[in-house]
Formats: C-alpha cells, structure tokens, sequence
C-alpha cells in the first residue's frame, strides 16, 4: 500500500454511501386527510407474523377482494406511500420475499414504482391492477415508524384481527438462574405472552419441536435431556403453562410456524399429567458455552469447509458459496427461502436462518461490474473492483498486501481543487485504524478541523505517518 494518499479517492464512493440514507429519507408530502382522495375505494391492512403491529405484509381490499404487492422493483419510497395509506407518518424499511408468511388470492401490484411524494398508492407507476407474474413466495412487506399521522382517520384501514402470536421464545435454566454461563442452552421453554413469560406443555414434545426451538436461538442441532429430573422438578415447583399441544415438522425457522395451541382465559386444567417442555441445545463453533466445549470442538478433526459465507458484515451473514471440484461458486437465487438457509446456516455451526436474500444482495463474485485502475493521485489500487450491485456507487480499497497492524485512514475529497467550493476545510477527515488480517476498526474519525489542535497533534504525532502504519 502506498503513504496516505493511497485513500484519496475512494472517499466519492464511501460519502455517497453515507449520503444514501438521507437521499433515501422520507419526502414531505402533504398528509391532510381530506386531500388524500385518491385511495377511495381501497382499504389496507397489515398482515402475517410474527411481527409487531406498524410492520407486516401489505394488504390491500380492491373490488371486494384482498390481496397483495409483489416485491419486483419494490423499494423505500414505495413503502413510504404504503404506510402512509396506513396511517403511519412514513417508512423504515421493507422486506421481501414473504419475510411475513405467504399471502392469498390476488397480487394486486407488481413492479410498483413510486417517487415518494405521491398522496395516494393509485399515483406510483405499475404493470396494473391484478397484472403480475409473480407468487405470494414474493409478498412485499413494510417496517413503519411507530407514529401515527395526526389527524388521520382510520376509515380508510382495517386491521386484522389480534390473534395471540408466538414472537419471543428464551431458555430459562430451571436451576441456578444468573449463575448460569452465556448463552443458556439449557432449561424450560418459555415463550413471551400478553400477561408475561409461560411455559409450553411437554405433552406430545418431540425432537423436532426441540428442533425448532435451538434452531431460532442460534443453536445448530439439540440434544437429548435428563427428563427424570425435570419432571421431579417440576413437581416441586409451579408453573404457568400458556402453549400446548405444539407439533413442529423440524424445517420451520420459528416457533410460530409450527401447529400449536394457546390455552384459553377460562382453561383451569392445564397440562393434566404433563410438564414445562425442555430443550438441551448444542451451540456451534463461534458460541461454545464454555472453554471446555471449544476445546473438545477444537481437538475433532475437521474437514475442508465445502460451504463458506463471503462479503458480510457480521458473523453468520453473506453470499453463501460451495466448494466443487476444487472451485468456489455460488448459488442462484431461484426459489430460495428460509427453509434452504436454514440447511446452510446450521451446517455452518448457526441457528436457523433470520431472512434468505436474494437479488445479489451480498454482492456477486470473479463477474465484474466495476472496474479500477491506477489514475496516479487518485491512489485507486491496480487490478481492485466493486462487488457491489449496479445501483449502489461504491467502490472498494485492495488491502490484499496489508499486513496487520495500526493505521491512520486519510480520506480526501477533490485533493487538487479541480472543483469549486466555498469551503476546503471539511474535504478531510482522518480516523484511527486497527487491521487484524480478518477485521478492520475505524474509530477516533474527524473532518476538517472538528478536532482541537491538540488533538490533531496526536494524530500527526505517530512516527509511521509517512508509511500511513502506527508504529
């Protein structure tokens, strides 16, 4: 790597980055309600699960028939107009790919394309009412923000109906709480209710139940447990039993999925000759609960990784690649869904899966779509390239030859003053860097001149300045 001025040009890439999100930030239509004529006719909900009550997949009643939004072209603009017709002062996301469960009947709007500003869903551009290719595997969903527009009138918006929904599920040990290691892969299954925690009853519980239940907490598989204890247990201690007669085929990525039943307010007999439902959980790799377990993983042999996750930010997320014949590939995108992540996640040492992408979200791999070169100054590095999609001006830094260590990251904008401003004060920012060959931390960053003197000093303090490394 070259002395600072190797980071010179990248920063038109990383501030558009950072710009994006207020480019994408919610317009300012007017939200009068007596102008909003142009819904007449149409009612909206929010629908599936599990999910909280300003999210969900978006519904919308025409002619008398329900249906739904394929998520083609979908984006936060277009959720903007949705969650305004639904009352919500605007959007936080979206989703896709019936993150909310499948819908019925008909896909109302496919390719729906919307500016943001439009009064009314009627205003966006799309194939037409009731004219899509699409399958409710496609069902588009919104995230609103969780405050209503003054003054709007609910008319216009049914809600469907509460039904009691199994969000949150947790381990609670049955002994020693708080003296437990983290994580807890042991203990009563309890799962979050309006009135509080409840047990689930174990009559009828089976593997595949337990299955499930690992498999959202972040665990890979289960393990059989010590059931004469906790039944002599649980004759010592009281409980409330809030779920019963639970029936998992073992692929479901929650809970709720599964066939189950809630007990009624007027049920005084609960669980008759049963007990809390338990699960042992056998945590992956990355979340061993002690340093006996990492040990023993550690002492196993193990064979070459034939499924890796590329181009994630965190641990257990990426493009999912396979080993064949000695060449990393990927894998296409059709018909993917949270039943074939699961597969890769667990075989990874993961839970179930939280969400399938798709559309290349992760980026694509050795298939280009932007290329570099060196322009001198400029300090882009030979032979560096984007990953990510065609939409998105990002560009990459190679640090393929960078040995780990401390850096200081230099950051400058239009360095020769081709450009016209009115101020070249803030065109720098400088940040602390810490390399350690897998992971980068950036912190300590400033522009222009957001720091003292003094503090600038201690930056220009380093004698590794000149070879942009902290010794």
């Amino acid at each position: 790597m070259r002395p600072v001025s190797v980071w010179q040009w990248s920063p038109w890439g990383l501030l558009l980055c950072l710009l994006c999100s207020s480019c994408l930030g919610s317009p300012s239509p007017s939200t009068d309600p007596e102008k909003r004529a142009g819904s007449q006719g149409l009612r909206f909900r929010l629908a599936g699960f599990p999910r909280k009550p300003y999210e969900g997949r978006v519904e919308i009643q025409r002619a008398g028939e329900w249906g739904t939004i394929c998520d083609d072209d979908f984006t936060l603009q277009a959720a903007h107009v949705l969650c305004r017709e639904l009352g919500f002062t605007e959007a936080t996301g979206w989703t896709h790919s019936a993150k909310y469960g499948p819908g019925t009947g008909r896909i109302w709007l496919d390719n729906l394309s919307c500016s943001g500003t439009e009064q009314s869903v009627t205003e966006c551009a799309s194939r037409g009412w009731g004219n899509s290719d699409c399958t409710h595997d496609e069902d588009a969903g919104v995230i609103c923000k969780d405050q209503r527009l003054p003054g709007f009138s609910d008319s216009n918006v049914i809600e469907v109906e509460h039904h009691l929904q199994v969000e949150e599920v947790r381990i609670r040990p049955a002994v020693g709480w708080g003296r437990r290691p983290l994580p807890v892969t042991e203990g009563l299954v309890e799962v979050r209710l309006p009135d509080g925690w409840s047990q689930v009853c174990d009559k009828g519980w089976s593997a595949h139940n337990s299955h499930v239940v690992c498999g959202m907490l972040g665990f890979p598989s289960e393990k059989r447990v010590n059931a004469a204890f906790y039944r002599l247990l649980a004759q010592r201690q009281q409980h409330s039993f809030g779920l019963h007669g639970v029936a998992c085929m073992g692929t479901e990525a929650h809970l709720s999925l599964c066939s189950l039943e809630f007990y009624r307010a007027n049920d005084t007999a609960r669980c008759p000759g049963g007990g809390p439902a338990v699960v042992s959980c056998v945590p992956g790799p990355l979340y061993a609960a002690s340093s006996g377990q990492k040990k023993q993983q550690q002492s196993k042999p193990q064979g070459e990784a034939r499924v890796r996750l590329k181009s994630g930010a965190h641990p257990g997320e990426g493009r999912v690649e396979v080993l064949k014949a000695s060449t990393w590939g990927t894998v296409c995108d059709r018909k993917w869904d949270l039943h074939a992540a699961s597969v890769v996640c667990r075989e990874l040492g993961f839970g179930s899966a939280r969400e399938a992408l798709s559309g290349a979200r992760m980026g694509q791999d050795v298939s280009k779509r932007y290329e570099c070169a060196n322009f001198g100054e400029q300090g882009i590095t030979v032979g560096c390239w984007d990953l990510y999609r065609h939409d998105i001006d990002c560009q990459w830094i190679d640090i393929t030859d960078v040995k780990p260590g401390n850096y200081i990251l230099q950051i400058v904008i239009n360095p020769n003053f081709e450009v016209a401003e009115s101020d070249f004060t803030n065109n720098a920012m400088k940040c602390n860097c810490k390399y350690d060959g897998h992971r980068i931390w950036v912190h300590n960053c400033h522009i222009g001149d957001a720091f003292s003197e003094e503090a600038n000093r201690r930056f220009e303090r380093y004698p590794g300045q000149t070879s942009n490394q902290i010794i």
